[in-house]
């Protein structure tokens, strides 16, 4: 049995509780990376999110940040990040969001992104556009790079790494009226499709971070691709860019 959109955002929304309730707690921190963080909270919201999956979808593929991939045979992919933001959650910072998306056949059709803490829920469906909160949402008409703002964000290894970021980053902040950095690739993309944003790129992602803010900013009438222009922005290695249509070439010709 497939899910269906308001199954994919009462997930969210199950586990942006969790979120919210922990929020203020004292985090219990460990480390995959020297900047890679995970906190009790992903673990809790990632095996509410499993549990209900297998329960509910049994035999699913579930790719999850935390606890990796487990195969299924139902022909659906569920792409999960518990908690994308972990880094401003551990850190009290009110911006981070839960982030699932569900593909069949190897396109991805469902899509949330849910911010607890203002309650603002992301969904989309292929085809039939994307929300916030139940209102239509869409991207900016901004035709001009030098009246836009973008938004990005940067690896965890930016210290070791060819791909760090830093040289896109500046030639695009001289040619725009800036470039922010909030720290949740998930949202970021959601806020080009909701028009907060005019464009978002990002190197050096995995699948979860990308399968439903992309499906979101697409259905947003955003163009979305991988940094490079490929069309496949979900398959590895993974890299997106998510902008207005009329600004779309010309932030990829930057990042070229």
């Amino acid at each position: 049995m497939k899910p269906t959109l308001p199954d994919i955002e009462r997930l969210a929304r199950g586990a942006g509780a969790i979120l919210r309730e922990g929020y203020n707690k004292e985090h219990q921190i460990s480390y995959k990376g020297v900047i890679d963080l995970v906190t009790e909270t992903d673990h809790a919201s990632e095996a509410f999110l499993i549990k209900e999956i297998n329960t509910h979808f049994p035999d699913s593929h579930i790719i999850a940040e935390e606890s990796g991939e487990t195969k299924g045979a139902n022909g659906g992919i569920w792409y999960i990040d518990p908690l994308d933001g972990t880094v401003n959650y551990a850190h009290h910072v009110p911006n981070f969001c839960v982030s699932i998306a569900y593909a069949f056949n190897g396109i991805v059709i469902l899509a949330a992104v849910y911010e607890p803490l203002r309650d603002e829920m992301f969904i989309a469906e292929r085809g039939e556009g994307a929300y916030l909160n139940g209102k239509q949402i869409h991207a900016s008409a901004t035709t001009e790079l030098q009246k836009s703002l973008l938004v990005t964000g940067f690896p965890y290894d930016t210290w070791t790494t060819d791909k760090d970021n830093f040289g896109r980053f500046e030639k695009l902040c001289k040619l725009t009226q800036g470039v922010r950095r909030l720290g949740s690739a998930a949202l970021d993309g959601c806020y080009v499709a909701a028009g907060r944003f005019d464009g978002f790129w990002e190197l050096s992602l995995k699948p979860w971070d990308v399968a439903a803010t992309g499906l979101i900013a697409e259905e947003g009438g955003a163009i979305v691709t991988a940094t490079d222009g490929n069309p496949d922005y979900i398959s590895s290695p993974q890299s997106i860019l998510a902008a207005a249509p009329g600004i779309y070439q010309q932030v990829l010709e930057q990042l070229k």
